[in-house]
């Protein structure tokens, strides 16, 4: 399948490592040029390196701290100066800290809510106005199985990724009429440094080690493991893409079979 992604230019928020590498990678092979971001400036500098180096496909990359609407509009002029349009937009940030209510005062939940939902926010008010004068472009929210079955130990991941889907399907009736596409995109157990984060806290809170904790999340999954990022990547370059041209407001969930939920 042709996904007609040869030089359309995708903003690619959080991509020097985990999902967002991924996803910039393969949108790399198919021939999109992806604008990496993240907060640290080398780390994200030597992803677009690497990406260059296995694909052959030019990558730009800026500093990105999501909770600043000033980095955000440079990152995203970074692109457009660059190539003259914006094709696509990858919403994504680290999660807020795991815990419980009774684990965080004010300053943890305004903190979470500038890292995840104030985020997504303002990413996508930076680049609407260049999709608009397009009448084209595809926003892609990368949220988390929490929007679907809340998780015990991320309170503060429920209560803002679920205002982050709540953003995505009000967004995606709003803007359809003006040939912009929303949709969420659901990752379940994907082998990335954040799911090892979270194996050896939840390991704790149990009594066993990461590594026991990773083998007994394995054991629900019905496909027996947890994802590979590469795969999660496919999914998400497909909704980016003109293939997906009808899809917009879905919510997609890469999981291996896991939740329960229709």
């Amino acid at each position: 399948m042709d996904l007609q992604l040869k030089g359309r230019v995708i903003l690619v928020a959080g991509s020097s490592r985990g999902l967002g590498y991924a996803i910039a990678s393969q949108l790399a092979a198919e021939g999109a040029i992806p604008v990496l971001g993240a907060r640290d400036a080398q780390a994200v500098a030597d992803a677009a390196q690497r990406i260059t180096a296995d694909t052959g496909a030019p990558c730009l990359h800026a500093p990105l701290d999501v909770t600043d609407e000033t980095s955000i509009a440079r990152w995203v002029a970074t692109g457009q100066s660059h190539h003259g349009r914006i094709d696509g937009l990858v919403v994504n940030a680290g999660g807020p800290p795991a815990g419980r209510f009774d684990d965080f005062g004010d300053s943890a939940w305004q903190a979470a809510f500038e890292l995840t939902l104030m985020s997504a926010v303002r990413m996508v008010r930076s680049v609407l106005p260049f999709m608009r004068q397009q009448h084209s472009g595809s926003i892609l929210m990368l949220t988390s199985a929490s929007i679907k079955e809340p998780i015990d130990h991320l309170l503060l991941s429920n209560v803002m990724r679920a205002g982050v889907s709540g953003l995505a399907k009000s967004l995606s009736r709003q803007l359809a009429p003006e040939g912009i596409r929303v949709n969420n995109l659901v990752p379940g157990l994907i082998a990335t440094s954040r799911m090892d984060y979270l194996d050896a806290m939840a390991g704790k809170a149990a009594g066993r080690t990461a590594d026991e904790q990773r083998a007994d999340n394995a054991s629900r999954i019905p496909l027996g493991r947890y994802g590979e990022p590469a795969e999660f990547a496919r999914a998400a370059v497909f909704l980016l893409s003109d293939a997906a041209s009808y899809m917009t407001g879905a919510t997609v969930v890469v999981d291996g079979g896991t939740l329960r939920s229709v």
